[in-house]
């Protein structure tokens, strides 16, 4: 799999200011049935960024497990769960949100090519910008801190025939603090991390929203602008899954 477009088919950066986590990762989902079905040529390429504190479940997260939904209550903070695996995430202001939904080839290729087809070209771009990362874990991109390496950003995938999508968080100006007081330690955890506690183990980016934004463009050379997206796919999954509190809750 390679994370540039197909010879003729430039990568597209999809604007598209939707104001709800729900709603975002509705998009995410339904440009990856579009992709399966053959209805999205080449690479489509999104930012965007929560407007408020939100946990976000993998999709085979155990919400008790890993979330404190007494402290979420206090604090306000919504609870959703994504299309994609791996662990539970808080997203919000400061967290840049990226996704690339693209086509790939029969049979699809492994896990670690397809981390390593965004991971690389996303590492490097950032390193470009004025911040050097390192691929750390499976799918993490880490600083390197005195004490050990800080995770920046933690990235998810689901593969469907013929499409992937792969998104996740870079922590650019995000308030850290917040991590631990509504999510408990994970029941899992990369080798590097060591058996860190969230604050000893997260860090930001420091570079700005515009310069994050992008870098990931960059990343994947998404040069041309798209507008349109399909609003009727996402407004049903919003609907019937995304804010449907027995298909988030469904795994205590």
């Amino acid at each position: 799999m390679s994370q540039r477009p197909a010879a003729g088919v430039p990568a597209c950066r999809l604007h598209a200011d939707l104001p709800t986590v729900a709603e975002n990762l509705a998009l995410d989902e339904a440009l990856l049935a579009e992709a399966h079905e053959g209805r999205l040529p080449g690479t489509v390429v999104r930012t965007w960024m929560a407007r408020r504190p939100t946990v976000v479940l993998g999709s085979s997260s155990r919400v008790e497990e890993e979330v404190d939904l007494a402290a979420c209550r206090h604090a306000g903070v919504e609870i959703v769960r994504r299309p994609s695996g791996g662990l539970t995430v808080v997203v919000g202001p400061g967290c840049v949100m990226w996704s690339v939904v693209s086509t790939v080839t029969e049979p699809p290729p492994s896990i670690d090519r397809i981390h390593a087809s965004m991971l690389d070209p996303l590492a490097a771009a950032l390193a470009a910008a004025g911040r050097t990362v390192l691929r750390r874990g499976s799918s993490d991109l880490a600083i390197e801190w005195d004490g050990g390496d800080r995770k920046v950003s933690g990235n998810a995938l689901r593969v469907r025939r013929g499409a992937v999508l792969y998104h996740g968080t870079l922590l650019d100006d995000f308030d850290l603090d917040l991590v631990p007081r509504v999510l408990r330690h994970p029941p899992r955890e990369p080798e590097y991390r060591g058996g860190r506690r969230h604050g000893a183990f997260l860090a930001n980016l420091g570079l700005g929203r515009d310069v994050t934004e992008a870098a990931v463009a960059a990343a994947f050379a998404a040069t041309s602008p798209r507008h349109d997206w399909p609003h009727d796919r996402v407004a049903r999954l919003v609907r019937e899954r995304y804010l449907d509190a027995s298909w988030t809750h469904r795994l205590a």
